[in-house]
């Protein structure tokens, strides 16, 4: 028998509260709080996408890391004709771009740091005029 399961991310942070709203925004989500303070989930209308945790010794990752450092970021897929609108929407958000440089086309992926530090793309998808 198989246990059903469900998967995850957690982002670590000083301040949940900004950082939930901040994704809930960018991805079309919304935050909600359960009983643990720290812990705040970003939903959409299929679940749970992503969730906030309060680290209190937390600092933020670094762009570009270490060579020999291993790092997670989040690919937020966007259609290719979306590309700008979205990453106005992401910097007007609080997103600091980190890699600047001139992408375009199908392979088009930009890179950002969320208002915690935290690297994440939006990465284009050729083709798709919405992302589910």
């Amino acid at each position: 028998m198989t246990v059903s399961k469900t998967s995850v991310l957690v982002l670590d942070c000083a301040e949940p509260e900004a950082l939930a709203e901040f994704y809930a925004s960018l991805l079309g989500a919304r935050a909600q709080r359960g009983t643990d303070p720290d812990f705040i989930e970003v939903l959409d209308h299929d679940g749970v996408r992503l969730a906030i945790r309060r680290d209190h010794g937390y600092a933020p990752p670094s762009w570009p890391r270490p060579d020999d450092a291993q790092q997670a970021h989040l690919h937020i897929l966007v259609a290719q004709e979306d590309m700008d609108e979205a990453e106005r929407e992401a910097v007007s958000l609080g997103a600091r771009p980190v890699e600047t440089r001139d992408n375009s086309g199908p392979r088009d992926v930009r890179t950002y740091a969320d208002p915690a530090g935290h690297s994440f793309v939006l990465a284009a998808r050729e083709g798709r005029s919405s992302v589910t």
